[in-house]
């Protein structure tokens, strides 16, 4: 079964954080920079919450704020949804559908080490899809199955 910690491991280390003090700018020039649509807010070492690109929209843009005067703080989702390392891509998926977030960080014995998105599991259970189904083609036939790649 794939779990959360398989989906990690084939991503970067890099965990993009920033200051619940910093200005939404500021998260807006890290965000672009990284290409990335979501930031953890880290304050002493502790997760207080998640700024991402909706939270801009909705809390700036449409309230007439202006994201240089705007901290982090006052715009970040403070009730974060996380997920272990040892649970399923599937239970992964199941929260982030059912709590309608898009990041999601992960955690390995209260320790922070890493954030995985909407689009990590679904490619993470495509792939993993792919792979059983040639597995079974090639059980079926009895022999090497060449899958051929669907896209032209």
């Amino acid at each position: 079964m794939l779990k959360v910690k398989d989906v990690l491991a084939s991503k970067s280390k890099n965990i993009w954080s920033i200051g619940s003090n910093e200005t939404a700018y500021k998260a807006l020039e890290i965000m672009a920079e990284k290409d990335i649509g979501a930031l953890l807010v880290i304050d002493k070492e502790q997760l207080v919450g998640i700024f991402s690109e909706r939270d801009y929209a909705r809390k700036v843009t449409l309230k007439g704020k202006s994201s240089k005067e705007t901290g982090v703080g006052e715009l970040m989702t403070r009730e974060v949804y996380s997920i272990t390392l040892d649970k399923s891509v599937d239970e992964c998926l199941a929260l982030m559908s059912a709590t309608h977030i898009r990041h999601m960080p992960v955690f390995d014995n209260n320790k922070l080490t890493g954030m995985v998105t909407i689009g990590d599991i679904v490619n993470a259970i495509m792939h993993d899809q792919k792979i059983k189904i040639h597995d079974l083609e090639k059980y079926i036939t009895g022999g090497d199955f060449v899958a051929v790649d669907d896209n032209p």
